[in-house]
């Protein structure tokens, strides 16, 4: 019981500070740190999606023999694609520009979304 609460408590502890971290120092980075923190996270969930979601994927998958690659790319690609689906739908906000409303009002019934313009003009 006691290494179960230890190995909640590191995970926990460390994510607390990252985030005090931030919230208390959100103004103070420099455009470049804060990229180079962007980048330092993106690479770290790749990495934590390549050891912890499509590496055991494959070894589930080992009886397919040559195709056991198959299972994790297909649901590799449906990741993307349904990312890339969200990006499209979902409105923007432009940070660091002169205008505050979304780039894009956009919703499933207005078909301006797949054109690329906005419900505006």
């Amino acid at each position: 019981m006691k290494d179960v609460l230890l190995g909640l408590l590191i995970p926990l502890v460390g994510t607390s500070a990252g985030a005090c971290c931030v919230f208390f120092m959100k103004k103070e980075l420099s455009r470049s740190v804060q990229r180079a923190l962007n980048g330092f996270a993106a690479g770290v969930m790749v990495a934590a999606s390549v050891w912890s979601l499509l590496i055991p994927a494959m070894e589930q998958a080992a009886a397919l023999d040559r195709l056991a690659f198959l299972p994790a790319f297909c649901g590799f690609w449906c990741g993307v694609g349904f990312l890339l689906l969200l990006d499209h739908v979902i409105p923007h906000l432009r940070l660091r520009s002169e205008r505050k409303e979304p780039f894009a009002v956009w919703t499933i019934s207005d078909p301006s979304w797949w054109r690329g313009t906005t419900a505006a003009g």
